[in-house]
């Protein structure tokens, strides 16, 4: 009769801990709305992302997962190259402990740490790489963009490190960050 108790304990108990562990879980499933329609409500562009975005959670404190289709990048005034996985914290105006985007700067990429706005929302977008803040117009991430397979590896190529510049009549003028 032991025997059989066990089974039933564990029949019943099974189901209760599946019950409980997903009601627990960090990433429950989104409400139905896009990725590209949660970022605005949150006071972000709605192109901070590629238009692959396969799958995306949010919890209630704020982490969250966004899953490409499959890296790739996209050419804004920098090249931003995306992983397949893209993780941080949303808040009002700003994502922070961000992972899995990088940025091309000096034939070096460099991990996009946190994005933020200015609140109210006005022309500007910060990104903050390292102790660099970079300000950039928030124009060019209005509007959702295609990705790009066209960079055939994310470190470059030595041809391209070789290259001589063509002459150009004007010097342009280096601007710091």
């Amino acid at each position: 009769m032991v025997p059989c108790l066990k089974h039933l304990l564990g029949f019943f108990l099974f189901p209760l801990f599946f019950v409980s562990a997903f009601a627990l879980s960090s990433f429950p499933i989104s409400n139905g709305s896009s990725v590209y329609e949660l970022l605005p409500e949150f006071g972000l562009p709605s192109g901070l992302l590629p238009d692959s975005v396969k799958g995306f959670s949010l919890a209630d404190d704020g982490r969250f997962v966004v899953e490409l289709e499959k890296p790739c990048y996209i050419q804004f005034d920098y090249l931003v190259y995306y992983d397949q996985k893209i993780t941080g914290t949303l808040n009002y105006g700003s994502i922070a402990n961000l992972k899995g985007i990088e940025v091309k700067r000096f034939f070096l990429w460099f991990d996009v740490e946190e994005i933020r706005v200015d609140l109210p929302p006005a022309d500007y977008i910060y990104f903050q790489v390292g102790f660099i803040n970079k300000k950039l117009d928030v124009d060019q991430f209005q509007t959702v963009h295609s990705c790009q397979d066209g960079v055939s590896c994310k470190g470059g190529s030595w041809k391209d490190l070789l290259k001589v510049p063509t002459p150009i009549n004007e010097v342009p003028m280096l601007i710091t960050e």
